[in-house]
């Protein structure tokens, strides 16, 4: 599911999930424990990246609807805790987004530090509304911080997702390149950080960890996963993909 490698200081986590990189409670364990082994080998810049045309389609909800409440309050807390991870990650994480990132693939990419993405027929978003599951207020916080209150609200409250030229424009992407240059722009754009006094630039970058609760926001997202609207609504969801 995870393919890793590190090069002169720069890691690569490349997820690798067919078809989707649908996140269940394993591959997301899986990220964070890629992220975690990065850093402790000495990696002064994450590169995170997914498959061609697919970042992350967000949660594997076909797997997850029928699990009892336990199974999934652990994946939320795991899903949380990446989350975690990767805003208070102890070097820069660069999404390199190789296509689609809707729901939980762009609550990944905006908890990085800088978001580049290949050009192309690509959409991004946070559309939990659209099968009833409300966006819990530490992404909403997350997603606010980097497009202001107004625009976030209104992206999250219709469910829409954007093209990558508008996610440029607004902000919830830093940069687009062409699909076949996104691995060497994103090395290229690391290693211009490696170079830079590591303190100084931590100490510069974006915090939000003491606004992230992993264990409260796990309880909290697992109520709201089993409320009979969203429950109606995955359900739905669940049909049209099978078909």
């Amino acid at each position: 599911m995870i393919r890793s490698d590190i090069q002169a200081g720069i890691a690569t986590i490349a997820l690798d999930r067919p078809p989707a990189n649908a996140l269940n409670t394993a591959f997301t364990a899986a990220i964070r424990e890629a992220h975690g082994q990065a850093c402790a080998a000495g990696a002064r810049v994450v590169i995170l990246t997914g498959r061609p045309g697919m970042f992350s389609g967000g949660l594997d909800v076909p797997e997850l609807l029928p699990q009892p409440r336990p199974a999934i309050e652990a994946f939320w807390l795991e899903f949380f805790r990446l989350s975690h991870a990767l805003a208070s990650s102890p070097v820069p994480v660069v999404a390199a987004l190789s296509g689609h990132a809707p729901a939980g693939g762009a609550v990944l990419a905006i908890h990085c530090d800088y978001r580049m993405a290949a050009r192309g027929n690509f959409r991004i978003g946070l559309n939990e509304v659209a099968v009833g599951l409300p966006v819990p207020d530490c992404i909403m916080l997350a997603f606010e911080h980097l497009l202001g209150a107004r625009v976030a609200q209104r992206l999250a409250m219709t469910a829409q997702l954007v093209g990558m030229d508008e996610a440029l424009d607004i902000g919830l992407v830093d940069e687009l390149v062409e699909a076949e240059q996104l691995m060497d722009r994103a090395v290229e754009w690391s290693q211009r950080l490696a170079a830079l006094p590591p303190l100084a630039m931590k100490l510069a970058r974006r915090r939000l960890v003491s606004l992230l609760e992993p264990e409260a926001d796990a309880r909290l997202a697992t109520e709201l996963w089993f409320s009979d609207e969203t429950q109606a609504g995955m359900r739905a969801l669940v049909a049209r993909l099978a078909k």
